[in-house]
């Protein structure tokens, strides 16, 4: 996902068309892919048992699993906490990134296919992921589910997902109102569940990648206030003091002090980018009047502009090639380079494309 946003940020900055059809093939390869089981799996095809022709239009509608390299956990098997993280499955908040990639592709080529393709993504993770016991008020999430989606793997909740499907939904309806696109499954439904979900008292996030992910979820808030009209200015107020908080928690202690061997590069790079979020608000400001001057918002952005030298500090950090031969750098490789070119030009990943 974050690299489809990377080509198509560089096709906006290069004029090169190339880096556009290098994320349409991007975009073929994960759904013949991970729209499909494993080799090693007995079941064949592609997820949620369509055919061929099915699944091409659309490719999403049974998820994508995530290409971990073991299987997922055979039913009754117990849970090895340690193992279960290299074991294959579905993750909402990777469906989400995929979505919110689709989408981009979307309002970059005006091509609402891929909108829709995002929307039954969405439609089917809500039906896999969230439950509801029929109670008024009452869905909740599992953290992990089985390839098919047919039960969890993880039942614990994510503490990010509710508001990470907030957002993302409601970017992609935005999506499909400017694109005006028939056909695909309306969210407003799926929607509601996830605002019943939403807690804005929840412990506040202190690890870098949760704390960069609040940050983006408020950059695209942002965006959803100043160019459409589903926007929520109240769940805006919440990430961004959420986010401060946890910075602010954050920037106390000595992890960046830290030898690259004790550090995981994807995890601080994810802050970054949602550092640069922040930024670019602070820039945009004086041209919207979404936010007023002295707004608790305003505030909010302000006391956050104070930490944007952290993201720049990790960058020049990370980019050095000296760090990318310990552990830490080598054991995840490829989300560390692919996270590490966002946060070199994050425009690709945060902004939505606009005539």
């Amino acid at each position: 996902a974050f690299a489809v946003c990377n080509f198509l940020g560089l096709a906006r900055a290069t004029g090169d068309e190339r880096y556009r059809q290098r994320a349409r093939k991007l975009i073929e390869q994960v759904h013949d892919v991970l729209g499909r089981h494993r080799d090693d799996d007995e079941r064949e095809g592609w997820l949620g048992g369509l055919s061929d022709e099915e699944a091409r239009e659309p490719p999403t509608r049974g998820g994508l699993r995530i290409g971990k390299p073991l299987p997922e956990r055979p039913p009754g098997q117990p849970i090895d906490r340690d193992e279960e993280w290299d074991r294959d499955g579905q993750y909402f908040h990777y469906n989400t990134k995929w979505m919110h990639a689709l989408d981009l592709m979307a309002r970059d080529t005006g091509e609402a296919t891929y909108n829709r393709w995002a929307r039954e993504l969405a439609k089917a993770s809500h039906d896999g992921f969230v439950e509801t016991s029929g109670e008024v008020g009452s869905p909740r999430m599992s953290w992990k589910m089985r390839i098919d989606l047919s039960e969890p793997l993880v039942e614990s909740m994510g503490e990010t997902d509710p508001s990470d499907g907030f957002g993302t939904y409601r970017q992609l309806q935005a999506t499909a109102d400017a694109l005006d696109t028939d056909g695909g499954p309306d969210l407003d439904d799926e929607l509601q569940s996830f605002e019943a979900m939403l807690d804005p008292h929840r412990p506040d996030a202190t690890d870098p990648l949760s704390i960069g992910g609040i940050l983006m979820q408020a950059h695209r808030e942002y965006q959803l206030l100043t160019h459409t009209d589903r926007g929520d200015r109240e769940w805006f107020r919440t990430l961004l003091a959420s986010s401060r908080r946890g910075l602010e928690s954050y920037a106390t202690g000595s992890k960046l002090q830290q030898p690259a061997a004790r550090r995981l590069a994807f995890r601080e790079l994810g802050l970054a980018i949602g550092l640069h979020g922040i930024e670019t608000m602070i820039d945009a400001f004086d041209e919207t009047s979404v936010i007023p001057s002295g707004s608790p918002e305003h505030r909010h952005l302000n006391a956050l502009d104070n930490h944007v030298g952290t993201g720049r500090m990790i960058v020049d950090f990370w980019r050095h090639s000296r760090y990318h031969d310990v552990d830490t750098w080598t054991e995840h490789e490829d989300i560390n380079q692919v996270m590490l070119a966002s946060a070199l030009a994050p425009t690709g990943y945060l902004e939505w494309p606009r005539d």
